[in-house]
């Protein structure tokens, strides 16, 4: 079975286990999400078109990870005018698993988000989650001195602003 999904502003043809990259979508990874508007359903020969939405139709989903896409670069040039503009855009993104199509009017079961269970973990381990934070603070005290250190160094290696004149020599 499969069916044609629209989100982001695009449409997807996806079947059951598909996983697809769309725009970002509210949600951590793990999360349950419903896209309700299915324009086409279909099975073999068999497909039924929506108008523009297929009604009581939708597609379950687990939000796999959020992440960006690659950098684009845009360049602006005005010929003669040595005018150039350089600009740069990462688009976010979200990976999504198709987990089931449903067709009138079901809904999916709502699953458990796979974050919870560390949640559980972290309230029983009271005393474990402050000596992690204080673990991690000072890794990045020590780190911020470095960076400092390496910037004085660079300015140390500057050459003298200026140069004794050279002596002419007369014969």
């Amino acid at each position: 079975m499969f069916a044609v999904i629209k989100t982001g502003g695009k449409q997807y043809k996806v079947a059951k286990d598909d996983v697809i990259v769309i725009e970002k979508l509210e949600g951590e990874a793990g999360e349950a999400v419903s896209f309700d508007s299915v324009l086409m359903v279909g099975e073999g020969a068999e497909t039924k078109a929506g108008v523009p939405f297929v009604e009581g139709a939708s597609v379950a989903a687990e939000v796999v990870e959020q992440t960006r896409g690659d950098k684009i670069l845009i360049f602006k040039k005005k010929r003669r005018k040595n005018h150039r503009r350089t600009n740069g855009h990462r688009q976010d993104l979200t990976v999504v698993k198709i987990t089931d199509i449903l067709t009138d009017g079901k809904k999916a079961a709502a699953k458990a988000k796979k974050a919870a269970p560390k949640k559980e973990a972290a309230d029983g381990d009271a005393e474990a989650a402050p000596k992690e934070a204080k673990a991690e603070k000072p890794k990045a005290a020590k780190k911020a001195p470095a960076k400092k250190a390496a910037a004085k160094k660079a300015t140390a290696k500057k050459a003298p602003a200026k140069k004794a004149a050279a002596k002419k020599k007369e014969d």
